[in-house]
């Protein structure tokens, strides 16, 4: 092991139960708070819109999730190109790999900005939308795909902070542009009446501040230097990032097909049963955005061991890329476990806080909330599977985990399950879809440390 690194970055030589605990504190934070942003939209025009509204948020949230895509896969992916250089004691593939993810993503996010403007409308129907939900859904996501560029820098930047050991700098740019988010959003939707104009302006604004952070903090790197020659982009290093950041961004992909799904089979058999064909979309926005609080904080976990696992692993420490492992398992277990008994116990009153339904809509949303999401109590186990593999250079290993439970289990279940129980099928499938994902993960990992290299590690399973 290099000792002059060892000496430069607490990665090394640091505690790993403290390294994860200060690592993780704040890119929990950060992913609550880059949540928020679609949350908060969602509180205020479930309280001052309507349904109707809510089921917007939830027709547009694809876009988003392509957005996100890209920006894990250029954000986590840079961060594991950067943190395996540094390991292994190459600054200069290093620094290009962060440069490039900073000017891959936001090329990207302006072409998707672009080209959601162009094709909004057919692109929402696309997405599930009906006649009531299109007004609200297009007044919403055409400002809101204005800020797509400054979403990715802000996330892939946040990653590249992270992993060059500033965790609390990267909270911080993500901090400032979700509060400015919730103040704007009460200004905008509540004291000057925009309705879901408001929420999207306020969404986007946000963005940008948490975006101009992040430029700041990119020319004031701790561990090196970036010049302007390091952002300029070059086919090697994109290619390099892509292949670690994929299972990070096609599960994002994977997550936007299913949501279209979703949002399909809950139309077509919503109208089919006494909930209609609108309840159920806005039903399944608000639980999505619930949904999201709990990984917010596993993702935010496994963000936290990244850094740690790519560098250990790059410098050849597997005992502590173990440890780390375990670490951060436990720590999700904990969170799960919690969640579930949460939902469980109170769903009604969880659903309530993002506005008042008919008895019908209630109804649903519990039945939702304690069938769809059941296996919360696991759903930690398959995420950070996926990042421990891309975290230690075997992104196709991370890929296929981060396909299981979306592509390769939830889509097949929405497709027949419903074709035998209804809109029920739609529930369940979840359930099958997430115990489904969590046995594989878990036979994966086991065949992993089976192998020789890490048999004088500490024991993890």
């Amino acid at each position: 092991m290099n000792k002059n690194i060892e000496r430069v970055n607490p990665l090394a030589s640091e505690g790993i139960g403290s390294l994860i605990f200060r690592f993780s504190v704040p890119s929990i934070i950060a992913m609550l708070v880059s949540g928020l942003y679609n949350i908060v939209d969602q509180i205020f025009i479930g309280h001052y819109v309507g349904e109707l509204g809510n089921a917007a948020t939830n027709i547009a949230f694809p876009m988003m999730t392509m957005c996100m895509a890209f920006s894990l896969l250029y954000g986590i992916g840079g961060a594991a190109a950067f943190n395996l250089s540094m390991g292994a004691g190459n600054k200069e593939a290093a620094v290009k790999a962060a440069g490039n993810s900073v000017s891959w993503g936001v090329l990207t996010g302006i072409v998707l900005a672009v080209l959601s403007s162009v094709f909004l409308k057919p692109l929402l129907v696309f997405f599930g939308s009906t006649r009531g939900i299109l007004p609200f859904a297009v007044d919403y996501t055409r400002i809101v795909v204005l800020g797509f560029p400054f979403l990715i820098l802000s996330v892939c930047g946040g990653h590249l902070i992270r992993g060059d050991g500033k965790p609390g700098v990267a909270m911080i740019c993500n901090l400032t542009g979700a509060v400015a988010n919730t103040v704007l959003d009460a200004l905008f939707v509540i004291g000057f009446g925009w309705g879901m104009k408001g929420a999207a302006a306020a969404t986007v604004i946000g963005q940008f501040l948490g975006a101009a952070i992040v430029v700041y903090h990119l020319a004031h790197f701790r561990t090196v230097k970036l010049t302007i020659a390091d952002f300029m982009p070059r086919i090697g290093p994109v290619l390099r990032i892509a292949n670690l950041g994929m299972s990070q961004g096609f599960n994002q992909v994977a997550m936007m097909i299913v949501q279209i799904v979703s949002n399909n089979s809950f139309r077509h058999y919503g109208a089919l049963s006494v909930y209609g064909n609108e309840i159920p979309i806005a039903v399944v926005g608000i639980a999505t955005k619930i949904a999201m609080l709990y990984f917010s904080v596993c993702i935010g976990l496994t963000h936290a061991m990244q850094p740690v696992v790519s560098f250990n692993y790059g410098a050849g420490d597997f005992n502590r890329v173990r440890k780390a492992f375990s670490v951060t398992r436990n720590a999700g277990s904990a969170v799960s476990i919690v969640t579930f008994i949460l939902l469980q116990l109170f769903p009604e009153q969880i659903i309530s806080v993002f506005g008042k339904g008919s008895p019908v809509y209630v109804d649903f949303a519990v039945r939702y909330i304690r069938i769809f999401l059941f296996c919360t109590f696991i759903n930690n186990v398959q995420p950070l599977t996926s990042t421990f593999f891309s975290a230690i250079g075997k992104p196709k290993k991370g890929l296929f985990l981060s396909l299981t439970r979306q592509i390769l289990f939830l889509l097949p279940l929405l497709i027949i399950l419903p074709l035998f129980m209804g809109i029920n099928g739609l529930l369940y499938a979840g359930l099958i879809a997430d115990f489904m994902a969590f046995a594989v993960s878990v036979l994966m990992i086991f065949l992993e440390f089976t192998d020789r290299k890490w048999q004088k590690a500490e024991t993890v399973l």
